[in-house]
């Protein structure tokens, strides 16, 4: 146990290390720069400052927790491509029956369930499907069941090694020269937190308040124009909905539809500003809003909705530029983003993960939506898989299955039993090598390799110690239960604005000296440290499952806190009373 009365001197090395962790911290939490750029940064930064050798700052790439995380990402696709996820989606909603209270509580089990076997977001986004289509089968709001959803898989993943934070936690223990976490090491203190817990699209995106119906009259300059060469939308920002004509509705029309005096126009935009630009010549407008549904709806029409998968490649990119109605033939109507609809230029928004879109097509062509990977089906059941695929679903499941026992027995180091099940998952054919390959999601894969050499270099400057010997200063005078809740919830808080694993990178080596020092298990410490930082409810920044579901839910960024705090409240206070009790330090 520490002694000292005065701070540590630190080296100069520490004080580097201190001015490169900090400016990692706030480049972080201002998202100027994405999180795995952040990474590399702070690996080159370490190196030629020579905190660390060349070979030091590379070491992540070569980390056991870096290989593990790489395996369980294709484990994962293994079991998703074979259609695991789907089957236990269709299960929730034969299960739930009508009753709203047993889909929330089935939502929950079965996102946690899921997400033992698969990485948070893989589990979150194959039950998205399936939970938007029994939500809007029983008529219940999806915003009541997909931040359910979100949680459990993220309480899940507290229950299992098989989350970034949790291998990563294991990882440094390990090189500590400590013994690393098993598979079942969260299982005694997180499954008793998991079981603790326990409107029409229109409506939704506001539609109705932007749709009125205008005639052309006679001698209008749109009479015998086709709606391309119209320019309503450049002239008057509204889009045509539907062009009447013989009391016959023509929905989402062509480009190419030539308009006739005595059509009658639907159109969608601000009434408001359209009155105020002098169109009475042209359009006249015959009443003021309409019920949304009968205009947006036919037979050979449909509405629907989708999100942004985690990967897509359309985030970052409009509409317009990668040809989306010449791919799909939908157009936008509305993205719903941060808990508000945009209902202009929806073409030419640049797309950002957590974007949901309310769609228009022709219904022959969904089945293009369905199978597109860069998209999720929300209203619907995702496209089922290829019965090559279906054909080896037991196969898949016996795969990992005896992963698990191989990695929970000790027959193989738990690194080797998951490459070994993700090569066995290519090499039976449940999926191929290219999508294995596409399977891992490398910016992850690129932080946590790029965060692990500072958890090595506040160690070798002293850094760790200095800071550890601080804490020690502060909480162990109150007994070592304190220090154990004071490192759990500055993880805890950590991770609502920066990524489970980089959290992990940086306090778990904190945690390590605080026990040496101390003279308590560093174990125990890292085990609750590592639950700390998966303690993601309180903003949607700090897990990427958040991001996914806050637009098919229509979230805000107040609602995660509001309905978050309680929830980690609630954990906090289970794993504070467990944990000691279950690992005594």
């Amino acid at each position: 146990m520490s002694s000292r009365n005065t701070p540590v001197p630190l080296s100069t090395d520490a004080v580097i290390t201190l001015v490169i962790l900090t400016a990692a911290i706030v480049l972080f939490l201002t998202n100027w720069i994405r999180a795995d750029v952040v990474a590399l940064l702070v690996l080159i930064s370490l190196g030629v400052t020579g905190v660390l050798t060349v070979e030091e700052a590379f070491s992540g790439f070569s980390r056991s927790a870096v290989v593990t995380i790489v395996a369980i990402y294709v484990l994962a696709a293994g079991l998703n491509l074979t259609g695991a996820g789907e089957r236990v989606g269709n299960w929730l909603g034969r299960a739930a029956g009508e009753s709203e209270g047993r889909l929330v509580v089935l939502v929950m089990v079965g996102g946690a369930f899921l997400s033992l076997f698969m990485n948070n977001i893989a589990a979150a986004a194959v039950l998205l499907p399936g939970v938007s289509s029994a939500a809007r089968h029983r008529n219940v709001n999806p915003a009541r069941l997909l931040m359910p959803l979100a949680f459990a898989t993220i309480l899940g993943g507290m229950a299992t090694l098989f989350t970034s934070t949790n291998i990563v936690s294991s990882g440094l223990l390990a090189e500590a020269g400590l013994d690393g976490f098993s598979v079942l090491s969260f299982a005694p203190v997180g499954i008793p937190v998991v079981i603790t817990l326990e409107e029409d699209l229109a409506e939704i995106y506001r539609l109705d308040e932007r749709l009125f119906r205008a005639r052309i009259p006679p001698g209008s300059y749109l009479d015998h124009r086709s709606l391309a060469e119209s320019t309503l939308r450049e002239l008057y920002n509204v889009s045509v909905m539907a062009v009447e004509r013989d009391g016959r509705k023509q929905l989402a029309p062509s480009p190419d539809t030539i308009l006739h005096a005595g059509d009658v126009v639907t159109l969608e935009g601000s009434l408001d500003e359209f009155r105020g630009r002098d169109v009475e010549p042209y359009l006249e407008i015959l009443n003021p809003t309409l019920d949304a549904e009968q205009y947006l709806e036919s037979v050979e029409i449909t509405t629907t909705e989708v999100a942004l998968a985690p990967r897509s490649s359309l985030i970052g990119h409009t509409l317009q530029e990668v040809n989306f109605r010449e791919q799909f033939g939908f157009s936008a109507l509305a993205i719903w983003r941060g808990g508000r609809p945009i209902r202009r230029a929806t073409s030419s928004t640049p797309l950002l993960f957590g974007d949901a879109l309310l769609l228009q097509g022709p219904r022959a062509r969904i089945h293009l939506l369905r199978r597109n990977h860069d998209l999720i089906m929300l209203g619907e059941p995702a496209e089922p898989v290829a019965d090559v695929r279906s054909s080896k679903l037991g196969i898949a499941t016996a795969i990992m299955v005896g992963t698990l026992v191989l990695a929970a027995t000790g027959l193989l180091e738990t690194a080797e039993a998951m490459v070994l099940g993700a090569l066995t998952m290519v090499l039976v054919g449940v999926l191929s090598p290219d999508e294995a390959y596409d399977a891992v999601e490398w910016r992850s894969v690129v932080l946590v390799a790029g965060m692990l050499p500072m958890g090595l270099a506040l160690t070798n400057t002293g850094l760790a110690a200095a800071i550890a010997d601080n804490i020690m200063r502060l909480t162990l005078p109150y007994g070592p239960l304190v220090l154990f809740a004071a490192l759990f919830l500055l993880s805890a808080l950590l991770v609502q604005v920066i990524s489970g694993p980089a959290v992990a990178a940086i306090v778990v080596p904190l945690a390590i000296e605080s026990a040496r020092q101390a003279g308590i298990d560093p174990w125990s410490l890292t085990l609750g440290v590592a639950m700390g930082a998966s303690m993601a409810f309180l903003t949607p920044l700090g897990h990427p499952v958040n991001v996914l579901v806050m637009g098919p839910g229509g979230y805000r960024f107040g609602d995660y806190t509001r309905v978050g705090l309680p929830l980690a409240l609630l954990v906090t206070l289970v794993i504070l009373i467990l944990l000691p009790i279950i690992y005594p330090f």
